[in-house]
C-alpha cells in the first residue's frame, strides 16, 4: 500500500508540470488572470499533425540521428571503458579528463571551432555531419556507464573462460555482454535524450537543412505562439519516453531470450 502511494505521488509530480502544458496546447483564448483556458481549440495539435508543419520529417530526424548516435558511441565506448577500467595506462587521469572534458566545456564555444573544421570538410548541411556533431557531448556518458561496468566486471569470468579455450571474441560475446548490457542500456539511454535535446549543434551544423524536433519548437517559443510550442514540447517528451521504453523492452528481451537458452541448456 505504501509503494503505491509513494508510486501516486511520484506519478503526479511526473505528470503535474506537463499539465499546464496540455492546457496550452488546447486553448483557443487564455488570458491573464483565468487559471484556465477561456475558449478550447485543436487549432494547435490541427497544425502540428498537418503535412506542412514538417513534424513528421523532423520526428524522424530526430529519432535516426539519435539511434545512430548511439551506435557509434556504444563502438567507441566498449574498448574505451575496458580500457579505463583495467588497462595500466600511464597518464589514465588525464585520458580520462580529456574524454570527459565535453560535459564541461561549453558547447558553443567548441561548435565554433568543429564548425569552421565540418564547413572545410563539406559536413555541413548534412545529416551524417550532425552525427558527428552530436558525438562529442553524448559519448562522454556512454563511456562513463561502461566503464562502471567493466570495473566490476573484473578479469576472473574471462580468465576461467579463456583456460577452457574461449577465444577473444567468445569470452566477449558469452561472458563480458551480458555483464556490460546494464551499462549499455544505461549508457544508450543517456546518449539518446541528450541528442534529442540538441539545438545549438544541430542549427549550426545542420544549417537549417536538417530539420530536428528542437528546431522545429525553438522558433515557436521565441515567436509567441506559445500554443503551438506546448504541442511540441509534450510531443518531445512522449518521443523521449517512447525511445527508452524502447531501449528498455530490447533488455529484457535479451535477458528473456539469454534465460531461456540456459534453461534450455540445462
Amino acid at each position: 500500500m505504501e509503494l503505491r502511494l509513494i508510486g501516486s505521488i511520484f506519478a503526479i509530480a511526473f505528470l503535474f508540470p506537463f499539465f499546464p502544458l496540455l492546457l496550452m496546447s488546447l486553448s483557443g483564448s487564455w488570458r491573464w488572470p483565468e487559471l484556465i483556458p477561456v475558449e478550447w481549440s485543436l487549432r494547435t495539435w490541427q497544425y502540428v499533425f498537418s503535412s506542412h508543419s514538417g513534424t513528421y520529417q523532423a520526428v524522424g530526424y530526430s529519432l535516426a540521428i539519435a539511434f545512430a548516435v548511439t551506435a557509434i558511441n556504444l563502438l567507441l565506448a566498449i574498448p574505451a571503458g575496458n580500457a579505463l577500467a583495467r588497462a595500466e595506462l600511464r597518464g589514465k587521469t588525464w585520458i580520462s579528463a580529456i574524454l570527459y572534458s565535453p560535459i564541461i566545456i561549453p558547447p558553443f564555444a567548441a561548435m565554433m571551432g568543429i564548425h569552421f573544421t565540418f564547413v572545410r570538410l563539406q559536413l555541413t548541411e548534412t545529416v551524417f555531419g550532425v552525427i558527428l556533431a552530436h558525438l562529442p557531448p553524448t559519448l562522454p556518458y556512454v563511456i562513463r556507464a561502461l566503464t562502471s561496468s567493466y570495473q566490476t566486471l573484473g578479469y576472473a569470468w574471462e580468465q576461467q573462460a579463456q583456460m577452457l579455450g574461449a577465444g577473444p571474441l567468445q569470452r566477449f560475446w558469452y561472458v563480458a555482454l551480458p555483464h556490460l548490457i546494464p551499462g549499455i542500456a544505461v549508457g544508450s539511454a543517456l546518449s539518446i535524450l541528450v541528442s534529442l535535446s540538441q539545438y545549438l549543434i544541430t542549427f549550426l551544423i545542420g544549417s537549417g537543412q536538417v530539420i530536428t524536433l528542437p528546431i522545429l519548437l525553438f522558433p515557436f517559443l521565441n515567436g509567441g505562439d506559445l500554443g503551438v510550442a506546448a504541442a511540441y514540447t509534450i510531443l518531445f517528451t512522449m518521443m523521449a519516453l517512447f525511445a527508452l521504453v524502447f531501449m528498455d523492452r530490447l533488455l529484457k528481451r535479451y535477458y528473456r531470450q539469454e534465460s531461456n537458452q540456459v534453461v534450455k541448456e540445462g
